[in-house]
């Protein structure tokens, strides 16, 4: 053979092929591969001829009688089997629906929280303005008596307002 053939470097996989061989489960290039590797290799021979024993022994034990209540028992088994999967899997459908509730809840109450956190420290205060303004706004009756906006910014100038703070314009 030219290629690399796997069932030369796995002793599993040759009785694998030599079974499927025997069963005549291999599809024609298969059993060309393994008559190939009959030809060339008598360790492989050997063990197909000792496979070919193993199914005539086995074809020469008779069927042993099966009781009549077999069948039944046997079904009996099963649907005992099947309606005990089916109670347990009905136990534990509350435990499973609880705790997806909690995941739900858990969820929701950590999607609300990072909310509420993310509007307290990114949303701008309007208050802050208000008080920056503070100074301005305790004066207004007065600011509201003057007509000349010129006369304002001469006052500011001389410094007669009250200082402003480090974070105005």
């Amino acid at each position: 053979m030219s290629q690399h053939d796997p069932i030369n470097d796995d002793p599993s996989a040759i009785e694998e092929q030599l079974v499927a061989y025997l069963d005549g489960e291999l599809d024609e290039q298969s059993s060309r591969r393994v008559e190939e590797l009959l030809a060339s290799d008598p360790a492989v021979r050997q063990k197909l001829e000792q496979l070919e024993q193993a199914w005539d022994m086995l074809g020469e034990l008779g069927l042993s009688p099966v009781e009549r209540d077999f069948t039944k028992t046997t079904l009996a088994m099963v649907a005992v089997a099947a309606e005990e999967d089916v109670e347990r899997q009905r136990a534990e459908m509350p435990r499973h629906r609880r705790r997806r509730w909690i995941v739900a809840g858990s969820g929701l109450l950590a999607s609300g929280l990072i909310g509420f956190l993310a509007v307290v420290f990114f949303w701008p205060n309007p208050n802050h303005r208000m008080l920056r303004e503070l100074p301005m706004l305790e004066n207004l009756d007065q600011y509201r008596q003057i007509d000349d906006v010129e006369f304002l910014r001469t006052l500011h100038r001389e410094g007669l307002f009250a200082e402003e703070s480090a974070d105005e314009p």
